[in-house]
């Protein structure tokens, strides 16, 4: 496959990856603000902002060293999405669980967007940009991880808030 061919898949892949983080931070941001009874999905939530607030950065640094930026389009388009899923689920009497299941599939969706890339560095020789990508998927990996590893205890605890006749939503 030529080289600039190749080039271009991963700097557009780059853009999608900068557009899908943002879209997550429009998903986490509203979802932490209305957590009430969940202070530990929330601080992993507030942690995980701040984890891809970095991870903009890192891709804005790999897309300036491939004389790019970012597409403004796309971030737009896909951070107006996420805030409509995230605003979907509030009116669920389960949100935080609706929202615990949304999160871990959009945690896979950018494993898989981080391992794609980091396939396609590999193919067109752009080592230097996979110690970066690195980063992000190893974060993205690890809030999948913990997800799974908490949701047992955010479904028990919603049913024992609910249960009790508590306000169990957030």
């Amino acid at each position: 496959m030529p080289e600039d061919t190749v080039r271009s898949i991963f700097v557009t892949g780059l853009k999608n990856a900068h557009a899908m983080e943002n879209q997550a931070l429009s998903i986490m941001k509203p979802q932490v603000s209305r957590i009430e009874h969940y202070p530990e999905v929330a601080a992993r939530l507030d942690q995980h902002i701040r984890e891809t607030e970095n991870q903009i950065a890192r891709l804005d640094q790999l897309l300036s060293e491939f004389a790019e930026d970012r597409s403004a389009i796309k971030d737009i388009a896909l951070s107006v999405t996420g805030a409509m899923a995230a605003m979907g689920h509030t009116v669920a009497g389960d949100e935080i669980l609706k929202n615990s299941f949304a999160n871990y599939a959009f945690e896979h969706f950018e494993i898989a967007a981080y391992r794609s890339l980091l396939t396609i560095a590999e193919q067109g020789g752009f080592s230097a940009s996979t110690a970066a990508l690195r980063v992000n998927l190893d974060e993205e990996v690890a809030m999948a991880g913990w997800i799974e590893q908490h949701l047992s205890d955010v479904t028990l605890k919603f049913l024992s808030l609910k249960s009790a006749g508590e306000t169990a939503k957030v």
